[in-house]
């Protein structure tokens, strides 16, 4: 039997991604210090990786394909295909953005100030292209953690740092003087198992799935019966992502309305849809928007 092996991402996203599988319809269940857990599919192996090495187990034909950041696909430069974007919006509504900051008391404004100086980040390559591209000359130093202490205490003049709300950054007394670039959650694979017609195929039909489970999270189902006289006014108040489903019950004058919209109006248009003669509103989640 042929497996397609895949990468978990370890961290903060680790959670959020075996719950997106769940609600796709694979159970992924993690084992007590062990790498490789359990999944209820024969035809996929899956190993727990941090992000920032994935794109190069993936690259390396260790994994099939993997899911990681943007941001370590090209830090590692790896040679791997960007399958597809997923918006974990249950992680973060805010798009993840690496920034370079400088103590709040510094004199530092530009980047062009930088030139000549010490700076800290996890993200070392990027950061070194990024200031070869401008000419400027950097002392650019890898960070194992705790990146905007370097600042703080004068290790480094400037960090190049990953933030979704700055919160942290400014906690710090540190100060944003730039956006370097922002990162989103990929899919990755491997170029030679995408070669391969099973595999290709497995991988499409697991990107079909979490993309339709990401585009249920933040939407609902809505369900009421509506008298005859009122369809055309309940209709027009009905957003949806084609049209309304319309169904006449039987043997009454009544029809039963089915829609799908955001979540976030529900709350405005439910006493909407009641005033205006709607009966029996039911609101359920969905798993998949395919």
């Amino acid at each position: 039997m042929s497996v397609l092996k895949l990468g978990i991402p370890k961290g903060s996203l680790e959670k959020a991604t075996i719950e997106l599988f769940e609600k796709s319809g694979w159970q992924i269940k993690l084992m007590s210090r062990n790498y490789f857990p359990e999944v209820d599919d024969p035809e996929l192996s899956c190993s727990i990786c941090r992000p920032q090495e994935m794109s190069r187990y993936v690259e390396s034909g260790m994994l099939d394909a993997g899911i990681t950041g943007k941001d370590w696909t090209m830090e590692n430069e790896s040679d791997v295909e960007v399958v597809a974007d997923l918006v974990y919006s249950k992680v973060s509504k805010k798009p993840t953005r690496w920034v370079i900051a400088v103590p709040g008391n510094s004199e530092i404004t530009t980047v062009e100030q930088l030139n000549g100086k010490r700076i800290s980040t996890e993200l070392v390559n990027v950061t070194r292209r990024f200031f070869a591209e401008k000419g400027m000359d950097v002392d650019i130093s890898f960070s194992w953690g705790a990146t905007e202490a370097k600042a703080v205490s004068g290790l480094a003049d400037a960090i190049v740092e990953v933030t979704e709300t700055e919160s942290t950054i400014r906690a710090h007394g540190l100060r944003v003087i730039h956006e370097l670039m922002e990162s989103n959650v990929q899919l990755v694979a491997n170029k030679a198992a995408l070669q391969d017609p099973w595999k290709r195929e497995k991988i499409e039909n697991i990107i079909l799935l979490l993309q339709g489970a990401l585009r249920a999270d933040r939407i609902v189902g809505l369900k009421m019966n509506v008298p005859q006289d009122s369809v055309d006014t309940i209709i027009a108040l009905l957003p949806s992502l084609n049209a309304p489903t319309v169904a006449k019950l039987y043997k009454q004058d009544w029809f039963s309305v089915e829609t799908v919209i955001s979540e976030h109006q529900v709350r405005d248009l439910v006493p909407q849809l009641k005033r205006a003669g709607a009966e029996g509103i039911i609101e359920y989640t969905l798993n998949k928007v395919i």
